[in-house]
């Protein structure tokens, strides 16, 4: 092999170990810290400052702007996040994808090699799943330390060659130049986290000046934005809103500092001299002061930011429909975490529609207008609907390697789809029974319609707490549930003998005993289907 040969492959097989170090470190933290994930993403709709701080934490867990920003679009796509919600977490994302340029700032290159041995022990030699995540994120780090020593070993020989130098001296006079080659360097690598470990390197050989490197910088974090739009293709209108959103962010950032580049590799400068910071710390203070100023000055304006983008891309916004809309793949390829998160949202809204449905056969039971009997039965479609869509989401989750906590929770939602499929099943039949009743002319008593009024409302009452116990993963609450199915259970032992007492006495006719037994029998069923999910709350 010749020298050119293994420089090259040092190179290229430094990158890889580095974006696959980065992805790995981030599938580490996500599983360590996934519940501090989840109330990131839940803290989104608060207020700008909380959206600003939710998209730094989540980068950081998630290690990658790009990631970040491929997820707030899903939700932003899903109807989960507003237009304005979106672009405070994007700034944040911004900022927070800064952290890992000050982590390689921190000289522990040469214990990259350690660092990994330390996290392949905790994986292999633990059986303890949080000891294993925190090895991933050993393993990672580690990774990204000895990655970026190929990357640096075969960058070296590089900077001499007169092709380079040339290019070096281009970007010292012409910054566009700088930003061209920043930004493509990210869209190729998909990774401002690499391009920017990249630029460090250089700039830490002496390959660039400061003055060369910062539009490098600029570029890096503009060629972050195109994976975000290419996500947005073919969604919502607010979904491409976001992405362009980012867009203009990071381009409106770029074209301040470029208009102030002298002041701006002034301020660095002097903060690598004030703070006597290493080279590859300069880069990264470069890095994070850009973005956080950038933030400051846009932050106040995300009225006339959202209104711009409103108008750069007109149309109706889309309402979130009562079609599966949370279930994006998206979330799959950039986060395993959030992607079971939102099939249980998916999950909680098929058990909304369940319970709706029980409402509607209720009522029809009642007043026998087919209206309700009609909606009904389209709630029972919605539902079945949900169930092949969410049981195929979650096994593409499942292709995923899984935490023990996430493979419990995949579980769980797998059998609450079945409980609420069966639920739809059940008021079908009730609707089909009081169909066959006002078909024949069947006539129930004014005492057994109240005791199937009782019985529904207990049984409506009864799934709706089962559905709020999985959201909250509240004990108190399902261990109601299972006190209120044990009334359903006596109740329907009681209205049955109370029917036969009616029977006998001839108040009703034998067609009316099949329609009521049938029905309260079906209820009945439906109070195990709640108690299922309410069991699966108790077992965690």
């Amino acid at each position: 092999m010749s020298n050119w040969e293994y420089i090259i492959f040092e190179f290229i097989g430094g990158l890889g170990l580095f974006l696959f170090s980065i992805r790995y470190l981030g599938d580490g933290l996500q599983r360590a810290y996934g519940k501090q994930l989840q109330l990131a993403m839940h803290r989104f709709t608060v207020h700008p400052l909380i959206g600003v701080l939710s998209g730094i934490i989540v980068t950081i867990l998630v290690q990658s702007s790009t990631a970040t920003s491929i997820l707030i679009v899903g939700l932003v796509n899903a109807g989960y996040l507003s237009l304005r919600q979106a672009i405070s977490v994007i700034m944040g994302a911004n900022i927070g994808t800064t952290l890992t340029a000050f982590f390689i700032g921190i000289n522990l290159v040469q214990f990259g090699l350690p660092i990994m041995a330390l996290g392949a022990f905790l994986i292999y030699f633990f059986v303890n799943q949080r000891a294993q995540q925190i090895g991933k994120v050993l393993f990672g780090a580690g990774g990204i330390f000895f990655g970026l020593t190929l990357i640096g070993d075969g960058l070296h020989p590089i900077l001499s060659m007169e092709a380079f130098q040339s290019l070096a001296a281009s970007m010292h006079t012409n910054p566009i130049t700088g930003v061209a080659i920043g930004t493509f360097m990210t869209i190729v690598v998909q990774s401002s986290g690499a391009t920017v470990a990249i630029l460090q390197e250089l700039y830490a050989q002496g390959g660039i000046d400061l003055k060369s490197a910062l539009p490098v910088l600029l570029g890096d974090n503009l060629g972050t934005t195109l994976t975000a739009m290419l996500a947005a293709i073919g969604a919502t209108v607010q979904a491409k809103r976001a992405a362009l959103s980012h867009v203009m962010f990071n381009a409106i950032g770029m074209i301040i500092f470029l208009l102030l580049l002298p002041l701006f590799v002034d301020i660095v400068a002097w903060m690598q001299h004030t703070f006597e910071l290493n080279d590859k710390l300069t880069i990264a203070g470069a890095h994070g002061f850009h973005n956080i100023v950038n933030t400051l000055i846009l932050l106040p304006f995300i009225g006339p930011f959202v209104w711009l983008i409103t108008k750069l891309i007109p149309g109706e916004e889309e309402k979130p429909m009562a079609l599966t809309n949370h279930l994006d793949p998206l979330f799959i390829q950039q986060s395993p975490v959030l992607a079971l998160e939102q099939a249980k949202l998916e999950v909680l809204h098929m058990g909304r529609l369940a319970v709706d449905g029980l409402e509607q056969a209720s009522t029809y039971a009642n007043n026998h207008e087919r209206q309700f009997a009609d909606l009904a039965m389209q709630l029972e479609k919605e539902v079945n609907r949900k169930d092949r869509e969410i049981t195929d989401y979650l096994s593409k989750i499942s292709i995923n390697t899984l935490s023990e906590d996430e493979s419990n929770m995949h579980a769980a939602l797998l059998d609450v789809i079945r409980d609420i499929e069966r639920i739809g099943d059940h008021f079908e039949n009730i609707v089909e029974f009081v169909d066959f009743q006002i078909s024949s002319n069947i006539k129930l008593t004014k005492e057994a319609q109240q005791e199937l009024n009782s019985m529904f409302d207990l049984t409506i009452i009864t799934v709706k707490q089962a559905m709020e116990a999985l959201d909250k993963q509240d004990r108190e609450i399902a261990l109601s549930v299972l006190q209120k199915e044990d009334r359903i259970d006596k109740m329907e032992r009681t209205y049955r003998k109370s029917h036969l007492i009616r029977l006998n006495e001839g108040k009703c006719a034998g067609s009316a005993g099949i329609v009521f037994v049938d029905i309260i029998s079906n209820l009945e069923r439906v109070g195990d289907h709640a108690v299922n999910i309410a069991q699966l709350i108790l077992e965690e």
